[in-house]
């Protein structure tokens, strides 16, 4: 969904116009931006979280030639799923198949097989 499919929905599901549901969304961010900044991670209640983390700097390798590259030290802040989430029926992972029919399935990595 996009942010205005996002604005749209909430300002029809709680009866508000779309500028009040628009910064709702808007400050809601600003706050999962601050708090993790602030304390190192921000859990999003019922979805997932997101945690700071400090990379460090390593040697790494250019795959066109092989030489031999350094890659700087950086922050990055990845998003996790809650296990809730990750086992519902319909989200695919990498280790479950989708059954389409008796002749084909779907693995998680996207990959269709005929079967």
């Amino acid at each position: 969904m996009t942010k205005g499919q996002i604005v749209t929905y909430f300002a029809e599901k709680f009866e508000i116009s779309k500028k009040a549901a628009a910064s709702i969304i808007d400050e809601y961010g600003a706050l999962a931006i601050a708090e993790t900044k602030k304390k190192g991670a921000f859990v999003l209640p019922g979805i997932g979280r997101s945690v700071l983390v400090k990379r460090k700097a390593r040697t790494g390798r250019n795959p066109g030639t092989g030489e031999a590259i350094k890659i700087r030290a950086k922050t990055v802040v990845p998003n996790t799923r809650l296990q809730s989430i990750a086992t519902h029926p319909s989200t695919p992972c990498r280790d479950q198949t989708l059954h389409l029919g008796n002749d084909f399935q779907v693995f998680g990595s996207g990959r269709v097989i005929y079967v």
